[in-house]
């Protein structure tokens, strides 16, 4: 385990529950002669918890191939939108502002997430902003858009083929028309979307493979690179897939990727 970093001084973590250790960061930070890549990862969890298996394993892997690796400790339930999505565009400025001092390249900061954790990935690919220049507080002064998006099973639309559990977690029972449109990220890609490396098993019986085909039409549709697998079948929330035939590929597979985006 490594050392947490409070996202905000002023906010206290939770002793215990699901925030227990949020809103944080958990640097694991490579040591050598240039600055490095690194991703920042968003574990699934409906939005009510944070799934280990697709957060600490995750780093090692980054870190294995060569790329640094920051844990976020989003807030989830009962916390609601837009507090995750404040969450992963803080953290996004805080390792851009200490880029120099944790050996990174401010220009090489991407972001990695498992279904609801794939849901906050790419709503911080979509609804960014690039600073504030003026700032009393000088993380803020830097962009929080990710570089590149990495979003595996992600849950993406809060419409059609949502995933109920998250959306109810994020958004409530009720929730506005507009707010709804809003966070069905399909609909919220621009030109100005980072390139996403996408992956989903075709009969994922809890998020629906529709949420990564519809995003990358939604990235076609405004020629943002993407790079699009699934695999015939394979149950929900499987992480690094070392135990399935297939899926345990989507890590090499994302390596090459990742290495033609030049991290």
């Amino acid at each position: 385990m490594t050392e947490i970093i409070p996202l905000w001084d002023e906010l206290k973590l939770e002793e215990t529950g699901p925030n227990e250790s949020a809103p944080s960061i958990q640097p694991y930070l490579l040591e050598g002669p240039r600055p490095f890549p690194v991703m920042i990862i968003a574990a699934g969890g409906a939005y009510a918890r944070r799934a280990e298996h697709e957060a600490y394993p995750v780093a090692e892997w980054l870190n294995s191939i060569g790329i640094s690796a920051v844990v976020l400790n989003y807030r989830v339930a009962p916390y609601k939108y837009p507090v995750p999505l404040n969450d992963a565009k803080r953290a996004t400025q805080m390792v851009r502002y200490h880029a120099a001092d944790w050996n990174l390249d401010p220009n090489r900061i991407g972001i990695l997430g498992f279904s609801a954790g794939g849901h906050l990935a790419s709503s911080a690919g979509t609804h960014f902003d690039f600073g504030n220049p003026v700032a009393e507080d000088p993380i803020e002064r830097f962009s929080s858009r990710p570089d590149l998006m990495v979003l595996c099973y992600p849950v993406i639309s809060m419409g059609e083929f949502t995933h109920e559990g998250s959306r109810l977690n994020l958004l409530g029972e009720k929730p506005e028309a507009e707010l709804v449109e809003r966070l069905s990220i399909e609909n919220q890609i621009t030109e100005q979307s980072p390139p996403a490396f996408l992956w989903h098993t075709a009969d994922d019986a809890s998020v629906p493979v529709e949420n990564s085909l519809r995003f990358a039409a939604g990235l076609s549709r405004h020629k943002v690179p993407f790079d699009l697998h699934i695999f015939e079948s394979g149950r929900h929330g499987l992480g690094l897939a070392e135990e399935h035939p297939e899926a345990r590929e989507w890590p090499r597979l994302c390596e090459l990727w990742l290495r033609k985006q030049g991290f």
